[in-house]
């Protein structure tokens, strides 16, 4: 039977907090994993040593851009934080590792996966998989990853800051580093399910992607400038959207791309206006694909964490015993003063079971026959069966 539990601490000493985090969250010699979350703001080594002061339990995890929220509530503070989801199960196996960036990041995916079986003393795929990764290479880590275990369903995100500059840090037991990716594979009978969504309205606007640079530079769409003629569809001029105005701008518009089948929109967020009216976006591209210009509001930004934390719960086939939630930072960052209301909706959908929501720059999931996927400004939140 899975258990867990969810820690926090806002102690200005990172050991400190580390220490509180987990003698808040571990379940006594019974817990399998930590899932580790702080703030950039904070000594994320130093949490470590204090987490491991109390325990010795595989971590994994990332900074959270701003906050993380928990039962309790929101919890963020100008000086940092940590919290920490663990879990128990005498029939759950893990196997959790990492690799720092390099030259090939779909050979270090390879390595991962390999490390992450042979951490867990198996010669199986896993049941299911969660990812974390720096903002860059996700899709080849992802590539890589399923070259040895196959198409395994996964749930994970990007690592982040608060303010997108690079001071974002992923968690690897002992291990802290700024670029790279990292894994946690699941075995076990239990019953696991993704909800992975932007739950973005799609418009009757859409065009060709033509040109793309380095996969992540979106050139032209229907051979016009892209940021010209993103500006059109969206009423505005090209010297509005410059620099950072066009990453807050897209969160209420981003781009949507379609699956084969129709089964799953992931969405694209453009990040940086370029002064030669290109675009910077969140996630691979591929050009001769169609974009669909999406839409959204902050009250059904909101409603969209709700909604989507109560199509897990029936989902799942037994009583869920917890929920991990992955929330876009972009699409926090778009709730702004109002993010209270998010806790008040998870709050209500979780109805007593544990759960813990960060904030990512990245997040990857499924939905139904649809493969695992890389997008931004989604949700991607798991629930855990007891049984």
């Amino acid at each position: 039977m899975l258990r867990s539990k969810v820690g926090y601490s806002m102690n200005k000493d990172s050991f400190k907090s580390g220490v509180e985090t987990a003698e808040t969250s571990v379940i006594g010699n019974s817990s399998k994993i930590g899932f580790l979350y702080t703030s950039c703001l904070s000594n994320t080594k130093e949490i470590v040593k204090g987490v491991r002061s109390v325990t010795d339990i595989p971590l994994i995890g990332c900074t959270s851009s701003g906050a993380v929220i928990v039962p309790e509530g929101i919890v963020a503070s100008n000086h940092g934080f940590s919290s920490m989801m663990t879990m128990a199960d005498a029939n759950l196996t893990i196997g959790v590792a990492c690799h720092e960036a390099g030259n090939n990041a779909r050979l270090i995916g390879r390595k991962v996966a390999i490390e992450a079986v042979k951490n867990a003393n198996m010669t199986t795929s896993p049941a299911y998989f969660y990812m974390i990764a720096s903002p860059k290479e996700e899709e080849d880590y992802l590539m890589g990853i399923q070259d040895i275990i196959g198409r395994v369903p996964m749930f994970g995100g990007s690592a982040a800051d608060d303010t997108v500059e690079g001071r974002w840090k992923i968690i690897c037991n002992d291990k802290v580093f700024s670029d790279g990716v990292a894994v946690c594979f699941f075995y076990t009978q239990n019953d696991i399910v993704t909800e992975y969504t932007g739950s973005y309205r799609e418009t009757n606007i859409s065009g060709i992607i033509t040109q793309v640079n380095q996969n992540r530079t979106l050139v032209t769409i229907d051979n016009d400038s892209s940021l010209k003629k993103y500006a059109n569809w969206i009423g505005t001029t090209e010297n509005k959207l410059r620099g950072t105005n066009l990453l807050a701008t897209s969160i209420f518009h981003p781009f949507g791309i379609k699956d084969p089948v129709g089964n799953l929109t992931v969405v694209r967020h453009p990040m940086i206006g370029n002064t030669n009216n290109t675009m910077n976006i969140g996630s691979k591209l591929t050009e001769n694909t169609t974009i669909i210009l999406l839409e959204t509001t902050v009250d059904e930004l909101i409603n969209s964490t709700g909604e989507n934390l109560k199509k897990v719960r029936k989902e799942l086939t037994t009583e869920p015993a917890a929920y991990m939630l992955v929330h876009c930072g972009g699409r926090k960052l778009g709730i702004g003063e109002r993010l209270p209301e998010v806790h008040k909706q998870l709050l209500k959908e979780a109805k007593g079971v544990p759960f813990i929501c960060f904030f990512t720059f990245g997040e990857y999931g499924y939905h139904e026959n649809s493969a695992n996927m890389c997008g931004g400004l989604m949700l991607s939140f798991t629930g855990f069966g007891r049984d």
